[in-house]
C-alpha cells in the first residue's frame, strides 16, 4: 500500500466518522472530522459534506465556499453543484442558484439528477412559471418516481394551475 493509498484509507474513515457524527446531531464534532479527512487526503466529497454540515449550522456563505473547493478538488462531481444552488435558494438567490442547478444536470459524476431538478422547479414555483415548475418536478419523478418533495410540489402546481 502507498502513502496515498494509506492517506486516502484514513481519511475515507474520518469522513465516515464525521458523517455518523453529522446525522447524530454533533455538528461541530462532524466539522473537525471532516476537517482532518480534507487534511489527511482532500476529496470533493468531504467537502461538500463540510458544506452540509455548515448548512446545518446556518452557515450558507460558509457552505457555498466549501462546495466551490469541492468543485476544485473534481469538478464532474455533481453534488457541490446542486447543494450551491439549494443554498442560493435558501438564501433567495434565485437566479444565482439557477445557473449551479443547470450545472448539476451536466456534472458526469451525480447519482441524484433528482435534486436539482426540484431544485428548479422551487425556482420556477417561486417564480410563477408553473409550466416549467411542472415539467421540472415531472422529469424529478421520472428520475425517481418515489421522492417526496417532488410529488408534493407537483400537486401544488397543478393546483396552481387549474
Amino acid at each position: 500500500m502507498t502513502n496515498d493509498d494509506e492517506a486516502m484509507a484514513r481519511a475515507l474513515e474520518l469522513f465516515r466518522e464525521a458523517y455518523d457524527k453529522q446525522m447524530s446531531g454533533s455538528l461541530d464534532e462532524a466539522e473537525d472530522l471532516y476537517r482532518a479527512s480534507i487534511e489527511t487526503f482532500p476529496t470533493a466529497e468531504a467537502h461538500t459534506f463540510l458544506g452540509w454540515t455548515y448548512s446545518f449550522q446556518g452557515r450558507m456563505e460558509d457552505a457555498i465556499e466549501e462546495c466551490k473547493r469541492a468543485i476544485q478538488v473534481d469538478p464532474d462531481f455533481g453534488n457541490p453543484y446542486n447543494d450551491i444552488g439549494a443554498y442560493l435558494i435558501e438564501l433567495n438567490r434565485l437566479d444565482e442558484a439557477m445557473q449551479w442547478l443547470r450545472k448539476a444536470l451536466e456534472a458526469k459524476r451525480y447519482d441524484a439528477y433528482h435534486f436539482p431538478y426540484c431544485n428548479l422547479g422551487r425556482i420556477y414555483l417561486a417564480k410563477e412559471m408553473y409550466t416549467r415548475a411542472r415539467e421540472s418536478f415531472e422529469k424529478a419523478l421520472q428520475i425517481t418516481p418515489d421522492y417526496e418533495p417532488a410529488r408534493r410540489a407537483l400537486e401544488k402546481v397543478k393546483r396552481l394551475i387549474n
